[in-house]
């Protein structure tokens, strides 16, 4: 299994042919949000998982960017948003139901965040397993909550929201430290932070060594609590292979 970090909560997934994309923001702004750095290109696309309704999480320009036929998986109540966008293949899940991508399994986890868009409404959060040859969990967006324990067992890897975009971080997020306690309950072979250094309010800091800390303190943090875990923290477009072979649980 292959992983390429594009930013925020965007992550490729590649497998067995399946090239998958979680949370596609690939935009320079977005409302008031500043992308640090050019975004890249997303490649060619099979699906995408989209966790929960947010605006930098659902980015209805990205998504028409990818296709208005491309499969789309939302949570449960999310559909009408996008059918009445024009996209037109769309499977909505609950926590604990499963869709496939050619021959990759997708099983919706939930995620401890509220998510109402405008006068939408409130729809499920949603986290995904992606198993294929190896397993990869996306938590979206997320606080801790004790049935991670339960989202494996046997997690090659784990893709984790480490800080946010502004300048404080909400409940149902999770901050570096937040992040090393969920290692503690996913137990997985990897991690791989995400949901950091990508956008940031107008006004803050765009100093690389600022924005790379959240993720420079979740390595440490998780090198503390769970040494066993190997946390790769990947640049903007950079990538990493994991192999299945979780130890014994």
């Amino acid at each position: 299994m292959r992983l390429t970090w594009l930013g925020h909560s965007t992550v490729a997934i590649e497998d067995g042919g399946v090239r998958l994309l979680t949370d596609p923001v690939l935009r320079p702004r977005v409302g008031p949000l500043r992308r640090n750095g050019p975004p890249p290109e997303p490649g060619d696309v099979d699906a995408v998982l989209l966790s929960h309704v947010h605006y930098d999480h659902l980015d209805l320009p990205t998504l028409r960017m990818l296709g208005r036929d491309r499969m789309l998986v939302a949570p449960r109540g999310a559909g009408g948003l996008l059918r009445r966008r024009g996209f037109t293949v769309v499977e909505e899940l609950l926590p604990g139901e499963r869709t496939t991508v050619g021959g990759v399994v997708v099983r919706a986890t939930h995620a401890d965040h509220q998510a109402q868009r405008s006068l939408f409404g409130k729809t499920p959060s949603l986290g995904y397993v992606v198993e294929g040859s190896a397993s990869a969990y996306f938590a979206g967006d997320t606080g801790v909550f004790p049935e991670m324990a339960r989202i494996g067992p046997g997690l090659d890897v784990a893709l984790l929201p480490v800080a946010g975009w502004g300048r404080r971080l909400p409940p149902g997020h999770l901050d570096p430290a937040a992040a090393a306690e969920a290692l503690g309950l996913l137990r997985p072979r990897a991690a791989v932070p995400i949901h950091w250094g990508t956008y940031r309010q107008v006004g803050m800091s765009s100093d690389p060594k600022r924005l790379r800390a959240p993720a420079e303190e979740f390595a440490r943090l998780a090198h503390e609590q769970a040494p066993d875990v190997r946390v790769i923290v990947l640049a903007v477009g950079e990538s990493a292979e994991v192999a299945a072979g979780g130890r014994p649980r």
